[in-house]
């Protein structure tokens, strides 16, 4: 695959992302354009390995290690190498229904586990896999493609998240008639309100669900099971119910002051900021509220949510934005205990830890890191957070963590986001179903089936296996829809 002596003659080349001070002044994709040549170059780097990991798509060390929906890497990668773009396209999307989500906001285990990075970078998957995509879009090569036959099952289709909208595609492929619930005022789910348009452009997730629909997809937003229709409603007017409504019961940190004002989810940051700038373009809002403007920002979680809230207040205008990570820092090389092929847990900086360094002149992250307080103004609001450092030691087995005595200090806080992640999905349709749960208040049902404890109802993505990534919510959403479409139809001829 590729040039059999690409990987010797080529250093790996990421496309570019614009520079971190002209970025944070608007609200556009933080990467340059890409070019052609230069991504078929970086095609030329994927070896003839003979085994490649890249698509594997397995769990170790209970990360993923390859791509979980199987794409088939050396060989796009190969097409592209020859400017084969189309073939390449056509390849692509025998496993992806959604690259152009993955594209960009995957943090690509695939890359973690290409041969190549035993010795030196892997190929840019990633950025091959975006890359085809949009130029697809362009050229025109993405068309609506409905079914030929219709089999007259409707299907009920609950969250339009990257599982929703996978098992929707898949399912109506199969020629069912399928209505996507979706209880915010446009469809997508954490791809439209929780992650920010510097990461993922909501025109991008907007052309595809457009798509969906030219297809036959109905999609019906502003719609809440459980208040606007019932659970009971959708089994009696449904032939199956698929329930993909993620994991959205956020994670609390209930410590002194957790009263406060001005302390709030990260969802309740990132999902209006949103919202607001849509409104604002679609002429539904004529004010754009910059909650973080001027305020000194604490972020307490260091993953990606954590980072698109580091982002965002940048781009409101925040006076110093600081993110509190727990866990230590990552080492700059794979640790002994972290062999290839696992996910490397290296240390790197991300878009929002870009553009915090460049303007505040370090890293915002503080590593090793907890707190214990929250401090009020006379109003009731928070004005600062009471940290102190912490250890990681082995009591009987387990790691627990202790405070470091003399550490502790005080951080001003206008602004307290909360991103330590999820821990579940929320129970309202569960509860009227009488669905059966398993030990962390997740929807019971085996991968591999998803049949939830009622017939007729299954359950997938982050609603059944916990907070994930966006290619396991595809890899769920596809599968889904094969046991489904088995379940109404006795056979499935879906991938």
């Amino acid at each position: 695959m590729g040039k059999a002596t690409g990987f010797l003659e080529y250093e790996r080349k990421s496309i570019t992302n614009r520079a971190p001070l002209e970025r944070v002044k608007d609200w556009d994709e933080i990467h340059d354009d890409f070019d052609e040549g230069k991504l078929q170059i970086q095609g030329a780097r994927c070896m003839d390995c003979g085994t490649p990991y890249c698509h594997t798509g397995i769990t170790l060390a209970n990360m993923a290690s390859g791509c979980p929906i199987n794409n088939l890497i050396p060989e796009f990668n190969d097409l592209v190498y020859q400017g084969k773009w189309h073939d390449a396209y056509e390849r692509l999307v025998k496993t992806n229904n959604f690259p152009e989500f993955t594209g960009r906001v995957c943090p690509a285990p695939c890359e973690g586990s290409c041969v190549l990075a035993v010795i030196g970078p892997p190929v840019t998957i990633k950025n091959i896999e975006c890359s085809i995509i949009d130029k697809a879009w362009n050229e025109g090569w993405v068309i609506p493609r409905p079914p030929r036959e219709r089999t007259g099952k409707k299907i009920a289709v609950v969250g339009s998240g990257p599982t929703g909208l996978s098992a929707a595609d898949q399912l109506n492929k199969a020629g069912h008639l399928v209505t996507i619930f979706e209880r915010a005022d446009r469809a997508g789910g954490l791809l439209m309100y929780g992650i920010p348009n510097m990461k993922l452009e909501k025109n991008v997730v907007t052309r595809r669900t457009e798509l969906m629909e030219a297809e036959g997809v109905i999609i019906q937003c502003s719609t809440e099971i459980g208040r606007d229709i019932s659970s009971k409603q959708l089994m009696e007017d449904f032939d199956s119910v698929v329930l993909c409504c993620g994991a959205t019961k956020p994670r609390d940190l209930p410590i002194e002051g957790r009263d406060k004002g001005n302390i709030r989810f990260a969802m309740e940051f990132l999902g209006p900021n949103t919202k607001e700038l849509w409104d604002l373009k679609e002429g539904k809002a004529k004010q754009f509220s910059e909650l973080a403007k001027g305020k000194n920002v604490v972020i307490i979680g260091g993953g990606d949510t954590g980072t698109d809230c580091v982002g965002t207040s940048l781009r409101h205008g925040c006076k110093s934005v600081t993110q509190l990570e727990i866990m230590p820092r990552p080492p700059e090389e794979r640790a002994a205990d972290n062999p290839w092929p696992e996910w490397p847990k290296t240390y790197k900086m991300d878009y929002g830890q870009e553009e915090a360094a460049e303007i505040q002149g370090e890293d915002p992250r503080q590593y090793l890191v907890t707190s214990s307080k929250f401090e009020g103004d006379a109003d009731g609001n928070v004005k600062a957070v009471h940290i102190h450092n912490i250890e990681w030691t082995n009591e009987n087995g387990r790691y627990i963590p202790k405070k470091v005595e003399g550490s502790e200090r005080v951080l001003d806080a206008e602004l307290v986001l909360l991103a330590m992640g999820f821990l579940g999905p929320e129970a309202t349709i569960a509860e009227e179903l009488g669905l059966e749960l398993d030990a962390r208040s997740n929807v019971k049902a085996e991968y591999g089936t998803f049949e939830t404890s009622i017939e007729g109802v299954f359950a997938a993505g982050d609603m059944r296996r916990g907070q994930s990534l966006i290619v396991w919510a595809i890899n769920e959403g596809r599968a889904v829809a094969r046991e489904c479409d088995k379940f109404l139809m006795g056979t499935t001829k879906l991938p």
